[in-house]
C-alpha cells in the first residue's frame, strides 16, 4: 500500500470522524435553531422525558408531577401518540408541553426529504389530535442530526431541543437512582434541560431517580418549568435588558 493511498484513508477516516462527532452534537447543527440550555439569571430548570407514551408508565408519572406540582416536556413518538392517544391525552390535560420525537424513532441521519417529512408532520398531526396547542418543538432521536434533517427544520420553522444534562448510561446493570439524581444536581444551572427516559419497563432506575431529582432541585431553589416556559423567560429577559 503506497503513501498516496494511506494518505487518502486518513483524509476518509477524518471526514467520517469529523462527521460523526457532528450528528452527534448536543450544542450544534448546520441549519436553523438549536437549543440545548437557555441563558437566564432565574432559577428555572425544564425536565423532558423522551419516547411514549405507553400505557404502563404514564399514569404514575403524571401523578408523581402532580404530587410535586411540576411542570415537564414530553417529547413524544407519532406512533405511540396515535396508539396510546388516551395517555397523550392525559399529558396535555395535565398541563404539560408535548414535543416531536419523530414517528418511528429512527435515526434521521440518511433519511430523505420525503421520510423526515413524513416522520415529523405524522407526528405534529398526533400532538393536536392529543388537544396540545402550544408551539411544537422537535427534538432529533439519539440527538442525531446532519444535514437534511437541520435543512427541514430550518425550513419549516422548527426548533431543535437537546439538553445540557443526561444522567442515564442505558447500563441497566450498574445504573443507580442516587447518582443519577447526584449528577443532575451538580451539574445543573439555571436554564438546564435535563434529558430523561421514562416509559419504558427497562427504566426502572430513571423512574426512581425522578422524585430524588424534583425534590433536590427544589431543595436548591429551582422551579420546574416546560421548555416553552423556559424559551419565554429567556426572550423576556433579553427584552430588558
Amino acid at each position: 500500500m503506497n503513501k498516496l493511498v494511506l494518505k487518502l484513508l486518513a483524509v476518509v477516516f477524518v471526514v467520517f470522524f469529523g462527521l460523526w462527532k457532528l450528528s452527534s452534537s448536543v450544542k450544534f447543527q448546520l441549519f436553523g435553531e438549536l437549543i440545548y440550555q437557555v441563558d437566564t439569571e432565574q432559577k428555572l430548570v425544564a425536565l423532558t422525558f423522551d419516547d411514549g407514551p405507553t400505557p404502563h408508565h404514564t399514569a404514575g408519572v403524571l401523578q408523581l408531577l402532580d404530587l410535586y406540582q411540576v411542570k415537564a416536556t414530553f417529547f413524544v413518538t407519532g406512533s405511540e401518540t396515535q396508539r396510546y392517544m388516551t395517555q397523550a391525552k392525559q399529558i396535555v390535560a395535565a398541563g404539560h408541553q408535548l414535543g416531536n420525537h419523530s414517528w418511528s424513532h429512527q435515526r434521521m441521519l440518511f433519511m430523505s426529504l420525503d421520510e423526515i417529512n413524513r416522520e415529523i408532520e405524522g407526528t405534529d398531526q398526533q400532538i393536536r389530535a392529543a388537544g396540545y396547542q402550544g408551539e411544537i418543538l422537535f427534538r432529533p432521536p439519539y440527538g442525531k442530526k446532519l444535514v437534511v434533517l437541520p435543512w427541514f427544520l430550518a425550513k419549516t420553522h422548527r426548533t431543535s431541543i437537546t439538553w445540557d444534562i443526561a444522567p442515564e448510561t442505558f447500563d441497566e446493570d450498574s445504573e443507580d437512582p442516587q447518582t443519577m439524581a447526584a449528577q443532575v444536581l451538580e451539574q445543573v444551572r439555571p436554564g438546564s434541560i435535563v434529558l430523561l427516559h421514562l416509559m419504558y419497563k427497562n427504566r426502572d432506575a430513571s423512574r426512581a431517580a425522578l422524585p430524588l431529582i424534583i425534590k433536590g432541585l427544589k431543595q436548591k431553589g429551582y422551579k420546574m418549568v416546560r421548555v416553552s416556559d423556559l424559551l419565554a423567560a429567556e426572550k423576556l429577559a433579553a427584552v430588558e435588558h
